[in-house]
C-alpha cells in the first residue's frame, strides 16, 4: 500500500500562487508515476500534471501549461505542484495520485490523497 497525503491548498486571489505538496510513504517503490488531478463542484475529476519517478517524463492540461509546474523530490518521496497565475476557474479540491504507468487517465492510478482545496477570488 502506498498513502499520499496532500498539503499547501488554501485561499489566494487570481493572479497568485500557490505550491501544494505531496508526501508519498509506504510501498513508494512500487509506483512509477505522480499525478494532481482536480475536481471543482459539480464538475468530472480532471487531470491537471504528471511525472514520473525518473523525472523524465512530465505532462499537463492544456488549461494548466506555462502556469502550472510539477516536480518531486525521490529523497523525499515528495511530489510538487507549484501553481502560478491562478485563475477562479482553478479553484477545485487538488488530489494526488500515484500509479504503475504514466497517464491522464485517472483510472490508471491506484493510490489516491484526501484531496486538499485550492481557492481563487476573483
Amino acid at each position: 500500500q502506498v498513502q499520499l497525503v496532500e498539503s499547501g491548498g488554501g485561499l489566494v486571489q487570481a493572479g497568485g500562487s500557490l505550491r501544494l505538496s505531496c508526501a508519498a510513504s509506504g510501498r513508494t517503490y512500487s509506483t512509477s508515476t505522480m499525478g494532481w488531478f482536480r475536481q471543482a463542484p459539480g464538475k468530472e475529476r480532471e487531470f491537471v500534471a504528471a511525472i514520473t519517478r525518473s523525472g523524465d517524463t512530465i505532462g499537463y492540461a492544456d488549461s494548466v501549461k506555462g502556469r502550472f509546474t510539477i516536480s518531486n523530490d525521490n529523497a523525499k518521496n515528495t511530489v510538487y505542484l507549484q501553481m502560478n497565475s491562478l485563475k477562479p476557474e482553478d479553484t477545485a479540491v487538488y488530489y494526488c495520485a500515484a500509479g504503475w504507468s504514466y497517464s491522464g487517465r485517472a483510472s490508471t492510478y491506484n493510490y489516491w490523497g484526501q484531496g486538499t482545496q485550492v481557492t481563487v477570488s476573483s
